[in-house]
Parts: C-alpha cells; sequence; structure tokens
C-alpha cells in the first residue's frame, strides 16, 4: 500500500464488459521528503486506478496495487492492478503531523 494524490481522471468509453461503471482516476504516489521528513513529496510516477469509494482530483488517497487489488469485494475478478482503498484523512510521521486534509496542498 501508499498513498498517492488523485491528479486526474480517465475516460474510457470502449472497454471490457466487467470494467463497465467503475470510476478510473490518475493517481500520483507520494513519498516521505528525504531531505526534510516533516513533508510528502511527489514520486514522479503515475497509476490509473479504480476508485469504488468516490475520490476526487486533489484528494490524497490510500492505494493498494497488485494481486491485491482484486481482492476487495467491488473488484473481485476484475482486470486492475490498483485500487483506492482508503481516503487518507491524516499522516504522522514520528509524532508529527505532516498531511492533514484540511491543510492547504503542498505542491
Amino acid at each position: 500500500m501508499f498513498v498517492a494524490k488523485v491528479i486526474g481522471s480517465i475516460v474510457a468509453t470502449q472497454k471490457v464488459a466487467t470494467m463497465t461503471g467503475h470510476k478510473l482516476l490518475l493517481v500520483e504516489p507520494y513519498r516521505i521528503d528525504p531531505a526534510d521528513r516533516s513533508k510528502l513529496v511527489p514520486t514522479g510516477r503515475t497509476f490509473v486506478t479504480v476508485d469504488p469509494l468516490g475520490a476526487g482530483v486533489g484528494q490524497m488517497v490510500l492505494l493498494c496495487q497488485g494481486s491485491s487489488a482484486r481482492l476487495t469485494p467491488e473488484t473481485d475478478k476484475l482486470p486492475i492492478d490498483a485500487v483506492i482503498i482508503g481516503l487518507v484523512d491524516q499522516v504522522d510521521v514520528e509524532g508529527q503531523v505532516i498531511f492533514r486534509d484540511d491543510q492547504p496542498s503542498q505542491d
């Protein structure tokens, strides 16, 4: 699992039947800044993920990738590699809050 920020959405009108009705989002994983452990920084990678929770652009989410992405009731037997499994409220590192969903964007 990792933390990611929703940076966009994907629209695919032609897709396999099992994917019909599933919201697709573009996300960018974040990590703790090695130079300043008091903030999160983007990794520079992006993923397309299924969103069963209703996340929005700009939200930080908890992402599951690989075969584990197909282990939720909503994604069982779907041909996917990534799924949003949580909406991040807060990230604490070494006793310090480095992200809270009510704070302004860190970008």
